[in-house]
């Protein structure tokens, strides 16, 4: 009797998942319906299949990265500040780029410390619903740190060696009522990634699906 206690006495614990905080890789989230939400995000399912973290002088950002189910990818992170929202990240291609904004006036954001104002001029297909009419500029070349790592559970450090991270300079913009904005990598290459940034409540997540 006691072998038969224990043997169906024990079951397995499912993890449980409410907090986007608390994601790990292939859990899936839901998002609501929302007219608020561009067509991308609007009423989708998407599965964490990687988890970054970006190291500040002050801080350090996870980041998942979602895979919707038409296998396109945006990024999710969450801006702490008096409340935490979600901030959702769209990779944006150089063609992107010149038909949203003067290709010169863009150019000013890396020029000075002066904030840079642009305008916007037309949008793309896939900037449609993420963008606004105007921005201005309020981080100038801030030194970061990318780790394709998961600072909750792995070391991360600057330093060289194998926690070491890769070292990018990250200038950013937000339009007026700070719930749009870009982001932009310029990494020691000289490569640059432009992002653009949606800002969202906590509450557009509506279900949680820790995955196997």
């Amino acid at each position: 009797m006691g072998f038969l206690k224990n043997l169906f006495g024990k079951q397995e614990t499912v993890r449980q998942l409410t907090k986007v905080h608390d994601l790990l890789v292939n859990d899936i989230i839901v998002l609501n319906d929302s007219f608020g939400l561009p067509e991308r995000l609007r009423g989708k399912q998407f599965q964490v299949t990687a988890i970054n973290s970006y190291e500040y002088e002050h801080n350090t950002q996870l980041e998942w990265v979602l895979t919707g189910q038409d296998d396109s990818e945006l990024y999710l992170s969450l801006d702490v500040d008096d409340k935490t929202y979600l901030k959702f990240a769209l990779k944006i291609e150089h063609e992107d780029v010149e038909q949203l904004f003067d290709l010169e006036q863009f150019a000013q954001v890396f020029d000075s410390e002066e904030p840079t104002e642009l305008d916007k001029q037309a949008d793309s297909a896939l900037t449609k619903q993420w963008t606004s009419d105007y921005y201005r500029q309020q981080t100038y070349a801030q030194i970061g740190y990318f780790h394709r790592k998961d600072s909750r559970s792995e070391n991360i450090s600057v330093y060289q060696g194998k926690d070491a991270g890769e070292q990018f300079e990250l200038y950013a913009l937000f339009d007026q009522d700070q719930d749009k904005g870009i982001d932009i990598e310029v990494w020691s290459d000289g490569d640059t990634d432009v992002f653009l940034t949606l800002f969202r409540p906590l509450t557009d997540v509506v279900d949680f699906f820790p995955g196997s």
